[in-house]
């Protein structure tokens, strides 16, 4: 049976509660421990597959197709641990799920409240596979004190009594704040936090406070006082320089020791610490450094290429190498000339987005890196954007489009060598879609196999010609123009295992243009970094040696 952590945030959002429970379940597995992490979100959405990144940043897709928040790709890229649609639930996913039951007359004709019925509902997801792990940390979204999130607070309340005595425990992350006209940390906020979440029937075991200065030990001991937990309980969560460095600086502080503490754990083994040793050594020692340009439409928010931007530190870390995100937003070139925004560029990549907005710069973006011989990556949409830019100015088709921007028009404007994708198989039966159907869960998601070339470039990169990457898309590039393309150089490298969806592209007679249909970011690792991105970033710093 599992031993379950609630991690709980105070007085401000954004803390940091989803790299805390990720560099803790690090720390545990560093121990011989066996974890699973999980994210409780109060908001009324189903899921975020329907938000728009500036709301929530990005989605983050499991193999079995759950849309989820950005929190699971922390806790898999530091565990290892790939997450489920078990691994995430919202208000909206437990609501619906109780009124389904409702509707069958499931409740034998019961009022339905939030406690018991929403309550019961939220313990069972908890209970999910707790025979599977030795400790299972749950992070409960937003802030204490939130109207929204307080069936979520009531229900890891009942769970802990439920459970026997010292099954589970609670870590609260607060803020303190340094106030400059006095010159000191303020523990008032912290202290008014943890009295919020008492007020509701919840002592925390373990504080972690963020703060942009070291916290005296006068202010530990008060706030331990004042907040009745042990003093070694109380954790320093200091700003770092690196995300990457979190494992470390929790364990400096004691952060494993104080949760095993709590369970009473007096015998732990020693953490093994090496790999997160040699991923700060090459995070913090670079040989060299490369200038790779993001070209998307949500670039003022970095949280919506959040597992982008990780993967290409992966592959510079691969390459021992430190990676510039140069961030271009590519409607400042929909009518321009690409050059003076992409010159100095060592690498394009150009990710997936849903819309017209900001399309034809990223088909600008990809002309540029082909006729320049600069690497290019394209993911999802970027693929597509390359596709066509290759049926408009190779293949001779000059209206080549995508249907996605004929349906979002209402007109049809375009030779469609991207449609939207009406039917397909998944596992062992076929799914179908139409145009009208609604949004939330109706694209092709989860992990599928693609067949690649055995001669292609992505069968050397892969070390393989089979493998299995996640899909978030509605609209597929049209085999039925593969050798009109291929024709002209474009190679289709990789396919579907029925042969009728194009999964990979690249140009034979460049040294890197490589557009994937799946979304390789969402399975990059520190420590084992994906393929793609380490050979894309080996080929930027190729080109960088020759500016």
């Amino acid at each position: 049976m599992a031993r379950y952590v609630f991690i709980t945030g105070g007085v401000v959002s954004s803390l940091g509660k989803g790299l805390a429970s990720a560099a803790l379940g690090a720390l545990l597995q560093a121990r011989g421990y066996t974890v699973r992490l999980r994210k409780l979100d109060p908001y009324l959405n189903v899921d975020p597959g329907t938000m728009s990144p500036f709301e929530h940043g990005e989605v983050f897709v499991t193999d079995d197709g759950a849309e989820t928040d950005l929190d699971l790709g922390h806790y898999e890229r530091f565990t290892g641990v790939s997450a489920r649609n078990t691994d995430s639930v919202s208000s909206g996913r437990i609501y619906s799920t109780v009124l389904e039951k409702e509707r069958r007359g499931d409740y034998l004709g019961k009022t339905i409240q939030v406690i018991p019925h929403v309550t019961n509902e939220i313990k069972d997801f908890l209970a999910t596979g707790d025979d599977e792990v030795d400790f299972m940390l749950c992070e409960i979204g937003g802030t204490v004190g939130d109207i929204e999130g307080l069936p979520f607070f009531e229900a890891i309340r009942q769970f802990s009594q439920d459970k026997p005595r010292g099954q589970c425990i609670f870590m609260h992350l607060t803020l303190l704040p340094y106030l400059g006209a006095s010159g000191e940390l303020k523990t008032k906020p912290t202290q008014h936090s943890v009295k919020e979440l008492r007020s509701i029937g919840i002592a925390p075991d373990v504080l972690v406070c963020r703060s942009d200065k070291e916290i005296p030990a006068k202010e530990r001991a008060k706030i331990a006082l004042f907040c009745n937990v042990r003093q070694d309980a109380v954790i320093a969560a200091p700003d770092l320089k690196s995300i990457y460095e979190a494992p470390l600086a929790y364990h400096r502080e004691g952060l494993d020791k104080a949760v095993l503490d709590a369970f009473q754990i007096n015998h732990s083994p020693k953490p093994v610490l090496d790999r997160w040793e040699d991923v700060a050594d090459r995070v913090f020692n670079p040989e060299g450094e490369v200038r790779v340009g993001i070209i998307g439409k949500y670039t003022q928010l970095e949280d919506a290429y959040k597992s982008i931007v990780e993967a290409l530190t992966h592959g510079g870390m691969a390459n021992r190498a430190k990676v510039k995100v140069e961030w271009v937003d590519a409607e400042l070139f929909d009518n321009e000339d690409a050059e003076p925004y992409l010159k100095g560029l060592h690498a394009i990549l150009v990710p997936g987005g849903f819309g017209e907005r900001g399309t034809e710069g990223k088909i600008k973006a990809a002309q540029f890196a082909r006729e320049n011989k600069i690497p290019y990556l394209g993911i999802c949409l970027g693929m597509q954007m390359a596709v066509i830019e290759a049926a408009r100015n190779v293949a001779n088709l000059s209206d080549a489009g995508s249907e996605e921007f004929d349906h979002e028009a209402g007109e049809k404007r375009f030779t469609p060598v991207v449609y939207h994708l009406k039917e397909w198989v998944q596992g062992n039966h076929k799914v179908e879609r139409k145009v009208e159907d609604n949004k939330g869960g109706t694209m092709r998601l989860g992990a599928y196999t693609a067949k690649l070339a055995a001669d292609s470039k992505v069968a050397g990169i892969y070390g393989s010609t089979t493998i299995e990457e996640r899909h978030r898309h509605r609209y597929e590039v049209d085999v039925r123009y593969r050798d009109q393309l291929e024709n002209c150089g474009l190679t289709f490298s990789g396919m579907s295992p029925d042969g009728s969806l194009p999964e990979i592209v690249e140009w034979k007679d460049h040294p890197w243009f490589i557009g994937v249909q799946f979304h390789p970011e969402l399975k990059s690792k520190p420590f084992d970094p994906h393929p793609l991105f380490a050979d894309f970033v080996r080929a930027a710093i190729e080109t960088s040696r020759l500016v």
